[in-house]
C-alpha cells in the first residue's frame, strides 16, 4: 500500500511551482506500547472527557477550544474563527531564502518529512527546485502550516526528492545560560588531553545507523516473552559507574587495556605523566 501523505499542496520558488506531497520520514509505530488496564478485571481503561466541575462526560460535538485568560476564565475560539486567520502557507510552501546548513543549530530541528512531487504535471518544476537547492550548496527555508500552526521548514535534496525539516521558533528554544553558566572551567592538562585524544582516535569509525541497537526495546520483548511463558521476573540490580578519583589514572587504564585503546600517543608518553596531580571528580548535573 502506498504511503499516506500528511500534507499536500505546492512548493514555490518565485514563479516556479510544483504540486507536492509530504510524508513523515520517521516512525515510532514499531515500538512496543502499553495500554492502561484494570489490575482487578484485566479490562482496558478508556479515557473519558469529563467536565471538571460538573463531573459529567461531554460529547465531542460540544467540545470547543478555549484560551485561559484567568483562573477558570476562558475565551472560546471556534473552528470558523481559526479558519478566518488561515494563512496562504496552508497550501503553499514558499521558499523565502537560502542559508548555509551549518548555521542551523540542531536545537531548532523538530522532525523530518519526505517531500515528493504529486502527480506527473509538476515533476519538471520539482526537479528544477530540487537541483537548484543542491547547486547552491545551501538549505532552502520556507513556511508550511501543519495541524493549524505555521512552521518554518528547511528543505534540502535527498535522493530523487527533498527532505523538509520543521524548525522551532526562537521562543521555543531555551537559553543555555541557565544550565551552563555555573559549570566550572575545570583544569585540563596537556597530558590529559593527549591521552583522551588517543582514546578517541583508537575508537574512531563511521556513522552506520544499521549498527544501532535499541537495548531497551529488546529487553521489553524478552520481558514479554518470559511473562507469556509464565516465568518469574527478577529485578536486575542497577550498576552505577564508580567515581573517578584521579582522571589521569582513569585515562591511563583505558589506554593500557581497560578499553579498546591499545597504544599510548608518543607526545603523552614522552611527557611527565608520573608526577601528575590528583584532581577531584566534577559534580554531575542534570538539565531539567
Amino acid at each position: 500500500m502506498a504511503p499516506r501523505a500528511n500534507w499536500k499542496g505546492y512548493l514555490r520558488l518565485s514563479l516556479v511551482s510544483s504540486p507536492i506531497a509530504m510524508y513523515p520520514a520517521t516512525s515510532e509505530r514499531e515500538k512496543i506500547r502499553f495500554h492502561n488496564i484494570n489490575s482487578e478485571t484485566g479490562n482496558r481503561i478508556g479515557m473519558r472527557r469529563v467536565d471538571e466541575n460538573a463531573g459529567e462526560e461531554v460529547p465531542n460535538e460540544k467540545i470547543v477550544s478555549g484560551y485561559e485568560v484567568g483562573k477558570d476564565q476562558y475565551i472560546e475560539i471556534t473552528d470558523e474563527e481559526l479558519e478566518a486567520i488561515a494563512l496562504e502557507s496552508t497550501r503553499t510552501i514558499d521558499i523565502d531564502e537560502f542559508v548555509p546548513k551549518a548555521e542551523i543549530d540542531d536545537l531548532y530541528n523538530i522532525r523530518p518529512y519526505y517531500i515528493a512531487p504529486e502527480g506527473k504535471v509538476g515533476i519538471e518544476a520539482f526537479a528544477v527546485i530540487r537541483d537548484v537547492i543542491e547547486e547552491t550548496g545551501k538549505v532552502a527555508l520556507g513556511r508550511v502550516v501543519l495541524t493549524s500552526r505555521e512552521h518554518v521548514i528547511a528543505l534540502e535534496p535527498h535522493g530523487k526528492g527533498l527532505v523538509g525539516t520543521l524548525l522551532r521558533y526562537p521562543y521555543e528554544v531555551r537559553n543555555e545560560d541557565a544550565y551552563f553558566d555555573d559549570i566550572p572551567a575545570g583544569k585540563v592538562t596537556k597530558d590529559m588531553l593527549e591521552l583522551a585524544k588517543h582514546i578517541v582516535q583508537t575508537n574512531g569509525g563511521h556513522f552506520k545507523p544499521e549498527k544501532f541497537e535499541d537495548h531497551y526495546e529488546n529487553a521489553l520483548k524478552e520481558l514479554l516473552k518470559k511473562k507469556l511463558a509464565g516465568h518469574k521476573i527478577t529485578p536486575v540490580k542497577e550498576h552505577r559507574p564508580t567515581n573517578v578519583v584521579n582522571l589521569m589514572d582513569a585515562l591511563r587504564k583505558v589506554q593500557t587495556g581497560g578499553g579498546r585503546a591499545r597504544a599510548a600517543p608518543k607526545r603523552a608518553a614522552a611527557s611527565g605523566l608520573k608526577s601528575t596531580k590528583k584532581t577531584s571528580s566534577a559534580k554531575h548535573r542534570k538539565a531539567g
